[in-house]
Formats: C-alpha cells, sequence, structure tokens
C-alpha cells in the first residue's frame, strides 16, 4: 500500500551529518538510500561543508543533496529514510539543530505541496537554506520548487555564507 501505482515521482533528500566521520556517513547513507525498493538514484551532489545551524558548539556539517525517483508514497520515504538514519546511530534528544550522525530529509517530493503533523514538502526551511538550495542547484538547476520559484532565483537570493565546497 506505501508503493504508488503510478509513474514514479521526483524527489530530493537533503544528507546531513556532523557527527562520527560524517563523510563516510554521508556517502553509506547514500548506498543505503539507493538500495531501497522503490528508489533509483538520479543524481547526487558534490558534498559540502556548512556552518552548524542553532547551537554553535558543535562541529561543521558536510552536506549534500540526492535525486531519486521512487514509487513510495511520501510518508512511506519518510519511514524509509528514519530508518536509515537510525541504522546509523541517529539519536532523537528533541534538541532542534544539534549535533547528529546523519540527518536525511525529504526536500521536494514531485510538485507535491503536503503539509502533514510529520512531514512537510517542500521543506520548510529549504528557500533560507544555502547547504539546501547550493547543492540542489547544482544537480537541478532548471528545478522550480513548488510554491517558492525557480532554483536559480533562490540561489541568487541566498548568500554563502560560510557554505565550502569540498573537492
Amino acid at each position: 500500500m506505501d508503493h504508488l501505482k503510478i509513474a514514479p515521482i521526483i524527489a530530493y533528500i537533503g544528507l546531513g551529518s556532523n557527527l562520527a566521520a560524517p563523510v563516510a556517513q554521508i556517502q553509506s547513507a547514500r548506498t543505503a538510500i539507493a538500495a531501497q525498493a522503490g528508489v533509483q538514484e538520479l543524481g547526487f551532489s558534490s558534498l559540502y561543508r556548512s556552518a552548524p545551524m542553532g547551537p554553535q558548539d558543535q562541529p561543521d556539517y558536510i552536506n549534500a543533496v540526492m535525486a531519486i525517483a521512487t514509487d513510495l508514497s511520501p510518508m512511506a520515504l519518510l519511514r524509509c529514510l528514519q530508518g536509515i538514519e537510525n541504522n546509523h546511530g541517529r539519536v532523537r534528544t528533541g534538541e532542534q539543530w544539534g549535533p547528529r550522525t546523519l540527518d536525511l530529509d525529504v526536500l521536494i517530493y514531485g510538485d507535491q505541496k503536503l503539509d502533514l503533523p510529520d512531514l512537510t514538502v517542500p521543506h520548510k526551511g529549504l528557500a533560507e537554506r544555502s547547504f539546501v538550495l547550493y547543492p540542489l542547484f547544482e544537480i537541478a538547476p532548471r528545478l522550480v520548487v513548488p510554491g517558492k520559484g525557480p532554483i536559480a532565483d533562490l540561489v541568487a537570493a541566498c548568500p554563502l555564507a560560510r557554505l565550502k565546497r569540498l573537492d
């Protein structure tokens, strides 16, 4: 029932980590996401280093964005991502923007706009976060974010801050 009986939807997932070898966490999460039934990887951004949001007494984050085609429903995709987070040692303390081994967010799910108790798409902070916009623009420069407009316009309005692409 969690699999849609329609053509696959293109979705974008934000990946972030700042604990326990963050680059390895992101690479492992990418492999785990692509291995899920009903998911096919379409693209993956470069890795980016960003300053933490919220408490500054934590390590910088490593971030990336992944494009997928999926026949999973939005909630099934979210549950899948939460399972991957748990398998990577994610501990949910309730602290917003605290350090974490892995953070996976459904950024965009097709052209849908959802506002559910556990899932909002497009992701609430997408338009203001350089660590999401720049990697997303890298892999989908012509994307139009539902309800927000062209990704190129969003990037142009968002300062780079301390975001640094890793080579």
